[in-house]
């Protein structure tokens, strides 16, 4: 199942927690410092809330989840057959996940976004023992 990724800048974590909670009826997959997400069936929807004073309400970046590498790497090349461009990152770690991944290059208005799957959990967000700085992109 693929789902569309909507990852959002917030100043409260707990504060959007609760309300997200609420407006999508469900309770968040995954909670760690800084950060949290949401993975609802209907609408198909990865929901993810990134800490970041002073930035609430942003758009931090958009995705589409798939299930495997083997589809990551479908999508990569479908876009490139169309002359889209993109920058791999292949077994990192990412949210608090170790994924596949990519960047897709030069996009209109200069949005973010990655096709990834996960591959694992982690304990922490970017392969680091710490979250990382806020106002970051995770993880590009």
């Amino acid at each position: 199942m693929s789902r569309i990724q909507l990852a959002l800048d917030v100043d409260d974590l707990e504060a959007s927690i609760a309300f997200y909670s609420r407006l999508l009826g469900t309770t968040p997959a995954k909670v760690r410092p800084g950060y949290a997400n949401f993975a609802v069936a209907d609408p198909p929807l990865k929901l993810v809330l990134l800490e970041n004073l002073g930035s609430g309400g942003s758009l931090n970046h958009l995705g589409i989840e798939v299930d495997s590498a083997d589809e990551v790497d479908a999508v990569q090349a479908r876009l490139s057959g169309t002359g889209v461009g993109s920058t791999d990152e292949r077994d990192t770690t990412c949210c608090y996940a170790r994924q596949d991944k990519f960047w897709v290059d030069d996009t209109p208005d200069g949005e973010r976004w990655e096709v990834y799957t996960v591959l694992a959990d982690s304990p922490t967000f970017a392969g680091s023992p710490e979250p990382e700085a806020a106002g970051t992109v995770c993880c590009a």
